[in-house]
């Protein structure tokens, strides 16, 4: 089994505390996605885990092996950068297979292992390409392929989406995805952008200050979030957060509702607001609204809603899916 542990692993840079104690359990197979703002500390972890930063304490074990001195090409991980970092006068089917021409494995068996992972990518009518002729998804998929094809215990991917465009991230979020299913490894994959961790993981980290906020399945987090941070941080676009009196008034420090969690109506409602802007984006609307009391919120509507700036609405929140935290932020169940 090639699991993943981390047991107490912290890191300092001289005298600042970038990760602060983390415990962690990746099973085998699992695809664990960190996320978190930039300077959480997560990109940081990947590094320690791929044996790029050493830990200041604690102990990493890849597949119930101590590693956490070992050297990263011991570790049996294979890392997938922001980068391409694919060699220009290299072929794809060179640049793939390089790092086993290094490890002076067999010709044979490298054009086997490169062929397989071509076939998996769909990359074999591209093989014979340079990197100057391809696309920047079909480059970060001939990266991948080099991974791949050093069948890691570990896929460690820190943010390999970033710099493509928005159609392409989705793309390639799906194909990353298919390719989980298909090979069943274990991977670790860092981004900051919480769609990509909703759409892809089976396991989210949210890190925040070098700390593990929460960990569970994307709609565990999305439905129970443990923290005031988790609850702004999870969702598009972020849920409602009330504090002061209005929050008091509902037996919370921070009272929370998602926008698609508050329905609006001409009359009634449990505050009335005034509509102070709509974003029609086809399938719904995100209402801006000014309600009397909490202050300023979000509604999630139907797309052929008739709600016009300026309305005044009643707005009721579903009691099932409200979300109350305490004065230290921590979810009070």
């Amino acid at each position: 089994m090639t699991g993943l542990k981390l047991a107490g692993v912290t890191k300092s840079f001289g005298a600042v505390d970038v990760i602060k104690g983390i415990d962690l359990k990746v099973e085998h197979g699992e695809f664990c996605v960190f996320v978190g703002p930039s300077g959480c500390g997560k990109s940081t972890l990947l590094r320690i885990i791929a044996g790029l930063e050493d830990v200041t304490d604690g102990t990493i074990e890849i597949g119930g092996r101590d590693v956490t001195w070992a050297e990263p090409s011991e570790r049996g991980i294979a890392m997938v950068f922001q980068s391409y970092a694919l060699y220009p006068h290299m072929t794809v089917r060179d640049n793939i297979g390089f790092g086993l021409s290094l490890a002076r494995m067999p010709k044979a068996q490298i054009a086997a292992k490169v062929g397989a992972a071509a076939e998996l990518l769909q990359l074999t009518p591209l093989l014979d390409r340079k990197p100057r002729a391809l696309s920047g998804g079909q480059r970060q998929r001939v990266a991948i392929g080099r991974a791949i094809v050093r069948d890691p215990a570990v896929f460690l991917f820190d943010e390999p989406l970033s710099n493509l465009d928005a159609a392409l991230r989705a793309q390639m979020r799906l194909e990353l995805t298919d390719l989980h299913r298909k090979i069943g490894a274990t991977m670790v994959y860092v981004t900051h952008d919480q769609v990509e961790a909703m759409t892809m993981a089976d396991k989210i980290v949210v890190m925040n200050a070098g700390r593990i906020e929460q960990v569970g399945t994307p709609m565990e987090l999305y439905d129970r979030p443990a923290t005031v941070f988790v609850a702004g941080f999870i969702g598009s676009p972020r849920m409602n957060l009330i504090d002061g009196p209005a929050a008091a008034a509902m037996g919370a420090a921070t009272y929370g509702i998602r926008p698609e969690h508050l329905s609006l109506s001409d009359d009634g409602g449990r505050w009335r607001a005034r509509v102070r802007h709509i974003e029609r984006l086809g399938a719904d609307c995100i209402v801006y609204l000014d309600v009397d009391g909490p202050g300023a919120m979000m509604a999630r509507v139907g797309g052929a809603d008739p709600i016009t700036i300026g309305q005044e609405v009643g707005v009721t929140p579903d009691p099932a899916r409200e979300c109350r935290f305490d004065a230290q932020g921590q979810a009070v169940r």
